[in-house]
């Protein structure tokens, strides 16, 4: 009989334990204050409410009326969730009570043992909460006292069918080695720098689990967490044929030696205002005139001007209906794993063959100060295996002069660069196209004009006559004479 397992209540944890809990372990969620570890614990018994499983919430620390203040403002079915609270209340203060969360006897326990024990008798819990259990460090003794009260009491749970989260505050004075030595599974929880959140999985005795640091988000709705891309497993790989899509020009199809193949990157680069969006709304609209789907994201113009501009050089993107899908990022208003995971959901939504990013620029500012090439790899590779065909567009910096690839050393992940450039002519400013590399074929190697007109683009004969042009030093040269 396979094991089972509970679901988290959070889609990104189920996805690195890799299918959620194994059921009757006893799991530690470890970490320093405010980082999440009761709101983790709460989506889990959530969970179970909504399965229609009796759940159980032991409270060490805060008063149930806080808790239930707090958590139902998260939307969480808090009303449905059995709150047993024992933390110390105002008499303990004003009496100068003592007790023992367990009886020394082993025959006698004292009237809190027997509340806990009523009431686990009483639910009988297929999920438990303890949040946390280093209070009951406080009240042992003796360190050997403390590590066997807990043993017991978390075997006894897992004997009655429970499965078992609990929390610790660690921290360099007050160590919590023993608590990952009982646990069959550790979640560890931490604050990074800017706010940033990360959890790590250290052991989940008897399952595999995605290894690594997984960042995650502290919302009003509770916690958002997102598996890391380079660290997913890859079982779902989707299994593709290359096929050349034609862009519908002449002239660009003949640089591209017949057109772009699916499941590739390509890289669009050039200065501003050199007709790289155009190029990829070419692109986006060929592919779903070949039948398939294109999902197009900007991160700097809105939606209805982008429209408008493609109408106004006869590239029309209404009429597609759900081949073709428009949206406008605000990228300050996501972190880089929040929007690589929204981009994920709409693929999945959507069945999507072709992503187009523009611009990588746009991109990076929801990286923030984090590396942005790590987080870009990451997604782009992860579409590539899973037969999506992915669209950056790349704005360089410079106008004139020397060429330039990309703006962010990141022409090692396109399988295809496509480079449009300005040139200066009779004292006209002219544009030209050229194929820098194309991994999957033959290509031309020639430069061509490009034209943005009133019906479309329009790609010229191969230019002849002129040498540098990358150097950004055009010069005229006297055929050769045969």
């Amino acid at each position: 009989m396979s094991e089972g397992r509970l679901s988290s209540g959070i889609s990104g944890l189920d996805h690195i334990l890799e299918g959620g809990y194994p059921e009757r372990k006893a799991y530690l969620v470890r970490g320093g204050p405010g980082v999440g570890k009761t709101t983790l614990g709460m989506h889990f018994l959530a969970e179970g409410v909504k399965q229609g499983q009796p759940v159980l919430f032991i409270s060490m620390e805060e008063p149930e009326a806080q808790l239930r203040s707090h958590y139902s403002a998260l939307g969480l079915p808090i009303d449905g969730i059995p709150i047993l609270d024992i933390s110390p209340t105002q008499e303990f203060f004003l009496k100068q009570e003592t007790y023992d969360i367990f009886s020394a006897s082993e025959v006698e326990r004292d009237l809190l043992t027997e509340q806990l024990i009523t009431t686990l008798k009483e639910i009988r819990p297929r999920r438990v909460f303890l949040d946390p259990v280093t209070q009951f460090r406080f009240l042992a003794s003796e360190p050997y006292q403390f590590w066997k009260q807990i043993l017991s009491f978390i075997r006894y749970l897992k004997d009655e069918g429970a499965t078992i989260l609990f929390t610790s505050e660690s921290s360099p004075t007050n160590p919590d080695d023993d608590l990952q030595f009982l646990a069959d599974g550790v979640i560890e929880l931490a604050r990074e720098k800017e706010g940033r959140y990360a959890l790590r999985v250290k052991k989940l005795r008897g399952s595999g689990f995605i290894p690594g640091d997984h960042r995650y988000e502290l919302t009003e709705r509770g916690i958002r967490i997102y598996p890391s891309l380079s660290l997913r497993r890859e079982e779902d790989l989707k299994e593709f044929e290359f096929r050349t899509i034609s862009l519908g020009i002449p002239g660009l199809d003949s640089l591209l030696g017949g057109g772009l193949e699916t499941g590739t990157i390509t890289l669009i680069s050039g200065p501003s205002g050199v007709g790289k969006t155009t190029l990829a709304l070419q692109t986006a609209r060929s592919w779903a005139q070949a039948g398939m789907r294109a999902l197009y994201y900007t991160f700097e113009e809105e939606t209805a001007m982008i429209l408008h501009r493609a109408r106004s050089v006869g590239i029309p993107m209404e009429g597609l209906n759900t081949s073709f899908y428009l949206e406008k990022i605000e990228p300050l208003a996501h972190s880089a794993e929040a929007l690589v995971n929204k981009i994920l959901d709409d693929l999945k939504e959507r069945n999507t063959d072709l992503v187009v990013i523009d611009s990588i620029r746009g991109y990076s500012l929801a990286v923030g100060e984090g590396p942005l090439l790590p987080s870009l790899h990451s997604l782009a590779k992860h579409l590539q295996r899973h037969g999506h065909s992915v669209i950056l567009v790349d704005e360089t910096s410079q106008v004139m002069g020397e060429f330039a690839i990309s703006s962010e050393h990141t022409s090692y992940l396109a399988d295809t660069i496509i480079f449009l450039k300005y040139l200066e002519r009779k004292s006209t400013i002219r544009k030209v196209i050229g194929i820098l590399k194309k991994r999957t074929g033959p290509f031309e190697a020639t430069l061509r004009e490009f034209a943005i007109t009133s019906s479309g683009i329009r790609i010229g004969e191969p230019l002849t006559g002129i040498e540098g042009i990358l150097r950004g030093i055009p010069t005229i040269v006297e055929e050769e004479q045969s």
